[in-house]
């Protein structure tokens, strides 16, 4: 028999974010310092990126190159990708998916749910992570496979027309406030999990309908 779900009954799917969600989250204020000092080196004024994610500072950056005449951006672009490629691929050299998730995902495909992966981070080092997530779920969609990245919903929709779902039929689950914000903004169910970035008063100022210590909550 399958296990129950806390999900409500209607949902036919549910949408994961992947690092402080199914595995240990990256050092990401490292990662961000790393692309701030390349970007800093290629003189790039402050306010062209400050308070930005970390692929968005990398495209601003490029963008700002650009208008400066200078052949420079295309270089600036590939060392900025090399480095959080890299940085992503040695974390996931040190990785494991969060004990119990296995079993998680399986009990929720075996209630008929269809599953998929939204991640910011590159497909290779999610695989390296979790190399036979894709048994487990129906689809990935990783930084190259889109053109949009959370928390642009997009992102989030181009998934959920691969796995033939509504927004309003499938949940949003994710430790971060930029997965609450996509899945709110879809009318998606979002579940707040708080095995990674964010405590339970910011995810729920977020949008989150529900807070759960961790995935496995979502099986009862």
């Amino acid at each position: 028999m399958p296990s129950a779900s806390s999900l409500p009954d209607h949902l036919q799917g549910v949408l994961f974010d992947f690092d402080g969600t199914l595995a240990p989250n990256l050092d990401l204020p490292d990662m961000r310092r790393q692309v701030v000092a390349l970007t800093e080196a290629y003189d790039v004024p402050e306010p062209v990126y400050a308070e930005l994610y970390i692929v968005e500072i990398i495209t601003a950056a490029s963008n700002w190159l650009q208008t400066q005449a200078t052949e420079r951006a295309a270089d600036y672009h590939t060392q900025a990708h090399r480095l959080i490629t890299e940085f992503e691929l040695a974390a996931a050299a040190q990785t494991q998916p969060f004990p119990g998730i296995h079993s998680t995902l399986e009990g929720l495909r075996q209630q008929g749910l269809r599953l998929g992966v939204v991640t910011r981070n590159c497909r290779a080092a999610v695989l390296q992570v979790f190399p036979d997530l894709l048994d487990y779920v129906d689809t990935l969609h990783a930084r190259d496979d889109t053109e949009f990245l959370k928390p642009d919903p997009r992102h989030l929709q181009k998934c959920l027309q691969t796995l033939a779902i509504e927004p309003q039929l499938a949940a949003m689950v994710g430790d971060g406030a930029l997965d609450m914000h996509a899945g709110h903004e879809l009318n998606m169910y979002c579940v707040g999990v708080l095995s990674g970035s964010s405590d339970h008063p910011r995810l729920q100022q977020a949008g989150a309908h529900t807070v759960l210590a961790d995935c496995l909550g979502l099986l009862v």
